[in-house]
């Protein structure tokens, strides 16, 4: 019913006859066919679901909900609800993923027939548990070797059943980019509504306060709370190094303020004659196959710090 609310109050606000991309996010053990239909009539025509892996004991390590099983069942249920526009997420690098593990999970996820793919690397982020077992040598730390041996079996894979890196953790079938992430990477304007949510209006960034109750006391008085940073031309620099680096589009001189440019191309230079970085037409700077294993580490060396 609340959702039901929601989508009522977009139509009325705004002209969806364009068919714009309407996303849901969800887990497998969340989907039923009941629920898929009420989604589908109410206008919902794309879903994220985080299946994270095929396998039991992958998802037992990721401490999930779900069973490999209903991790598969959803992908058939989602489909014969009608919804052909399909993203999964898929995490590789975990101590219990073996690269047989791994490819199997590519495999299924191709023979689904999902169109498109985000596929992350396990990542050990600070005051999680995860964290904790790690510190404690309960869990063994992510390897890198493991990681890039997964990463470049990826690439191979996918891209021979005809799926398109636009993102470093992204892949889709032609005209199934994520739409909304994409207004990430290419400097779209977007407004975020709900407690936590962030927005962008191309000169600020502006998130809302995470508290349900704070948030709520806030819009009772006919007000958004949130906090707001303008955006320096520093951070937008490196904003768009960060973010278009990572994506099939890469960095274009043109759209770098002039007073970067010359730090840009002087830093660029020893990952152009590695081959990490490979200069296109009209000077776009995109990263190569072994660049994409440097992704973070590429941008970070181009940022421009204030005592530069």
């Amino acid at each position: 019913n609340q959702l039901k609310r929601l989508m009522r109050v977009i139509k009325f606000e705004h002209d969806l006859n364009s068919n714009p991309e309407i996303t849901l996010e969800a887990n497998p053990d969340d989907l039923s066919s009941e629920k898929l239909d009420m989604f589908y009539q109410n206008g919902i025509n794309r879903l994220s679901i985080g299946v994270q892996s095929f396998f039991a004991e992958d998802l037992a390590f990721m401490n999930r909900a779900h069973t490999a099983d209903e991790a598969d069942r959803c992908i058939h249920l989602a489909q014969d609800a009608g919804f052909d526009n399909l993203s999964i997420d898929l995490i590789y690098g975990s101590p219990t993923t073996s690269l047989a593990n791994w490819i199997k999970n590519l495999e299924q996820s191709i023979e689904l027939e999902v169109p498109h793919l985000s596929t992350y690397a396990l990542t050990v982020e600070p005051k999680t548990a995860l964290a904790h077992f790690v510190a404690k040598g309960k869990v063994p730390a992510p390897q890198d070797a493991q990681m890039e041996e997964q990463f470049k079996e990826m690439l191979d894979r996918l891209e021979g059943a005809g799926f398109e890196h636009y993102e470093i953790s992204n892949w889709a079938k032609p005209e199934h980019y994520a739409v909304h992430n994409t207004s990430y990477w290419q400097g779209i304007p977007y407004l975020g509504i709900g407690p936590s949510a962030h927005s962008y209006d191309g000169q600020s960034r502006q998130w809302n306060v995470a508290n349900n109750a704070r948030y709520m006391a806030g819009l009772a008085e006919n007000q958004v709370p949130a906090e707001r940073e303008e955006i320096d031309a520093v951070t937008a620099y490196n904003e768009y190094v960060l973010t278009r680096m990572r994506t099939q589009w890469g960095c274009e001189l043109a759209n770098i303020n002039p007073a970067y440019q010359a730090h840009f191309l002087q830093n660029v230079q020893p990952f152009l004659k590695r081959g990490e970085v490979l200069e296109g037409t009209d000077q776009t700077y995109r990263l190569s196959r072994s660049g994409k294993l440097l992704a973070d580490h590429i941008a970070s060396e181009l940022f421009y710090l204030e005592d530069d």
